[in-house]
């Protein structure tokens, strides 16, 4: 048995008095996981209409992925999506409008398709021509016993919404209701009580009310409570606008799943809901991530202001994850996870920024995921950056980046003619003329099978560099260096020109060389060096190979396979 944080009450843009348009459903699920929650429920006013529209897209995209047509920030859309519903169970439901206006929830399960759902709506009344507007006014629409009944024949969760509040079916404040009253609060098919006072502990409350001690009420209703948030954060204009997650409540479960917490619904167990009381602050995904620090695919910027380049600095990091592996830019925060959020005053208008100066400065095109997200109370600014598919992408046509370990840096010539080779379209267009008309000769030799690994060879770590060859000249030694990340390959490196990891490696050859009687060896592979750098173990390994001693500088923990686990520190060095 576990406990589950849920909301179940959160409306999305399928509602009409939806505070935010401009919201994604994505938007929403990231806004949930931020707030830790576990369950959530999509219930729009008299309407599936943004459930619907959420798993349209997911289809949608699955489908171009099936055809092998999805574009990276497609694929990078629908990888969030798979995440996020792996994390969250999302609940499809409706808030229904009964009679006299009093607001119904129906929450179903996953397995409920849209159809059956809009079936049940069109038999509480709720016209047609209605059903996708999101409108909490339907005109005359069925009562709320019958409302209670056809939900829970159907399979799904009645909870009165709100019934201390607006709407509500225990009718606070009214000088009226008697009987009406006792039948829409202690119908065996309404499950329970949503509530805005459930942390009240005093006689007044709504579930001291509805406890089963007064002779008219004989039947106690399990009180839970929902944020009924129309927009991702609480609006600081009006406190009682909530935000997802701004009222949660946590239930006691064997599984996450709808069957269990319908189980919990239409049980006697009370003590298996409560209100969520958090005993630290709600999960910060940003702070996680800081706390992992800068990489390759992660940056951190304080702002975007043009003054002192930063703008410039993102658009470079943009560029930079473009042409290698893809990654997610920070703006509002620093690296240091003990740094305060700093945060971005108007983040809509920074959004706008970003967009187009992306759009303006960086050739080709690429599209981009802006959102934003919360640390601390700050909003935080994230750029999801695809790998792109048509590399080199430059800044002003003539700026080319790359990302090297946490840096973003100008491409050496090596650099640049990879990216060149790496894009079919553009080695195609440069191929000479002669080539493309050359004829084909009239038998060509097959192409030599591929050699098979030796048995019991062992494979390269997959993180840090190795030098191949050097060649002096001049005076001057240049490398040659392989990224064991890609395999990528680039020459004439110096110590001048290289950079962090390259430059570490080029100066322990150098100064440093290998002594292989000094080699913790195990078999044919062997341990040089371990240390620490940048908060990372870091290891220099070797390897025998055809008489050849191969180097591989700065492997991380997460470049250890098979093996090379055998070298893993169990206790971190002195740095």
């Amino acid at each position: 048995m576990q406990w589950y944080r849920m909301d179940l009450h959160l409306h999305t843009p399928g509602s009409a008095d939806y505070q935010e348009p401009g919201v994604t459903y994505l938007d929403i699920l990231h806004q949930a996981e931020q707030r830790g929650l576990d369950i959530i429920a999509f219930t729009d006013h008299n309407t599936v209409a943004g459930y619907r529209a959420m798993m349209e897209e997911i289809e949608q995209l699955e489908y171009l992925e099936n055809l092998g047509r999805i574009r990276p920030e497609e694929k990078l859309t629908l990888d969030e999506y798979r995440r996020l519903l792996d994390r969250i169970l999302v609940l499809p439901g409706f808030e229904f409008t009964a009679t006299f206006g009093f607001h119904v929830l129906g929450i179903f399960s996953p397995e409920t398709s849209v159809r059956q759902l809009e079936y049940i709506l069109l038999n509480l009344q709720i016209p047609a021509m209605t059903l996708d507007q999101g409108s909490s006014i339907v005109g005359a629409s069925s009562d709320v016993l019958t409302a209670y009944r056809m939900i829970d024949a159907a399979g799904g969760i009645v909870i009165a919404a709100h019934a201390n509040s607006s709407h509500g079916v225990a009718m606070r404040g009214f000088d009226f209701g008697g009987q009406t009253k006792i039948a829409y609060t202690q119908d065996e098919h309404l499950h329970a009580l949503e509530v805005t006072d459930l942390d009240r502990k005093d006689r007044r409350s709504t579930a001291r009310f509805f406890d089963g001690t007064k002779p008219e009420y004989p039947r106690r209703m399990r009180c839970v409570q929902g944020s009924d948030a129309h927009r991702l954060l609480a609006d600081p204009r009006n406190p009682k606008n909530l935000g997802v997650g701004d009222r949660i409540t946590e239930i006691l479960l064997p599984e996450r799943t709808f069957e269990a917490i319908r189980e919990v619904f239409l049980g006697n167990d009370f003590a298996r809901t409560r209100p969520y009381h958090p005993s630290h602050a709600p999960y910060d995904h940003i702070q996680m991530i800081r706390e992992e620090g800068p990489s390759i695919v992660q940056a951190f910027h304080e702002g975007l202001t043009r003054r002192g380049g930063r703008l410039y600095s993102i658009i470079a990091d943009v560029c930079a994850m473009a042409n290698t592996n893809g990654g997610t830019i920070y703006v509002g925060v620093t690296a240091k996870p003990k740094e305060k959020p700093i945060g971005v005053p108007n983040p809509k208008e920074a959004i706008e920024i970003l967009h187009e100066e992306i759009e303006r400065k960086l050739t080709p095109p690429i599209e981009v995921n802006i959102d934003v997200l919360e640390s601390q109370g700050k909003p935080v600014i994230r750029i999801q950056v695809p790998r792109g598919s048509d590399p080199p992408y430059a800044i002003d046509d003539n700026k080319i980046y790359v990302r090297d370990e946490a840096e973003t840096n100008l491409a050496v010539r090596d650099e640049i003619v990879r990216l060149v080779l790496q894009n079919p379209a553009l080695h195609t267009a440069t191929s000479s003329p002669a080539d493309a008309t050359a004829p084909e000769p009239e038998t060509a030799a097959p192409a030599p099978a591929p050699e098979a690994p030796p048995i019991g060879h062992i494979d390269a770590p997959r993180t840090g560099v190795e030098i191949i060859s050097t060649e002096e000249r001049k005076g001057v030694k240049y490398h040659v260096m392989r990224d064991l990340r890609n395999g990528n390959v680039v020459k004439n490196v110096t110590r001048s020109s290289a950079r962090r990891l390259w430059h570490y490696a080029i100066l322990e050859k150098e100064s440093n060389p290998v002594n292989p009687n000094e080699v913790e060896w195990h078999g044919e592979i062997g341990l040089w060096k371990r240390y620490q750098r940048g908060g990372a173990m870091r290891y220099d390994l070797v390897q025998r190979e055809n008489g050849e001693i191969r180097v591989y500088y700065g492997v991380t923990d997460d470049g250890m396979h098979g093996p090379w686990l055998q070298f893993a520190a169990e206790d971190e060095p002195e740095p």
